[in-house]
C-alpha cells in the first residue's frame, strides 16, 4: 500500500471513529423511560465552601417542603463522579444517577452527600430497602448537617 492510500485510509478512520463517539453521546441528552420512577426533579443544594478562583455556580435554591440532591465539598475525590449523578437526576435519568452515585460513595466513602443522593434515586427508582441504607448511611456520616438529618423522604425511610 503506498503512504497517499494509506494516508486516506488513516482520515477515513479517524472520521468514522468520531462519527461513532459522537452517535453514542447523543442518547444522554435524551430523557430515559421513567421505568415507574417518580417524575419530580430534585432541586440541587450546596452544602460546600466556594473555593477561591474556582467557577463554583450558585445553585437552584429548593422550593419548600422538597428533597434535593446535595453537591460535594470541592476537596471530595467522589465530587466529580456526585456531580455527573445530579446532572442526570436533573434530567429524570435515574438507572444512570444511581451508577454516579455509587461511584461517588466508592471514590469517598466518608461523602454523606453522595449517600444521600443515592438514596433519593434508589427511592425514586421503587428501591425502598436500599434506600433506606443509604439514608441511614448518610445520617451516620453527617449527624450535624440538617439538610440530610431534617429531611423528609429520609425520615419517611429510617422511622421504620
Amino acid at each position: 500500500m503506498d503512504a497517499r492510500t494509506q494516508c486516506r485510509n488513516t482520515i477515513i478512520g479517524i472520521a468514522f471513529v468520531g462519527l461513532l463517539g459522537t452517535t453514542g453521546l447523543v442518547g444522554c441528552e435524551e430523557k430515559q423511560p421513567a421505568m415507574d420512577a417518580k417524575k419530580e426533579v430534585p432541586a440541587v443544594s450546596s452544602q460546600s465552601e466556594p473555593v477561591a478562583g474556582e467557577a463554583n455556580p450558585a445553585p437552584a435554591p429548593a422550593p419548600a417542603g422538597t428533597d434535593t440532591v446535595l453537591v460535594a465539598p470541592v476537596s471530595s475525590p467522589g465530587r466529580v463522579a456526585n456531580d455527573e449523578g445530579i446532572s442526570h437526576a436533573q434530567q429524570d435519568h435515574w438507572v444512570v444517577a444511581e451508577g454516579h452515585f455509587r461511584k461517588a460513595v466508592e471514590a469517598d466513602p466518608k461523602l454523606a452527600e453522595a449517600q444521600f443522593n443515592l438514596g433519593l434515586t434508589l427511592d425514586k427508582l421503587s428501591k425502598h430497602d436500599e434506600a433506606k441504607i443509604a439514608f441511614k448511611k448518610a445520617a451516620e456520616l453527617a449527624p450535624g448537617n440538617p439538610t440530610i438529618t431534617e429531611s423528609p423522604i429520609l425520615k419517611k425511610h429510617t422511622s421504620t
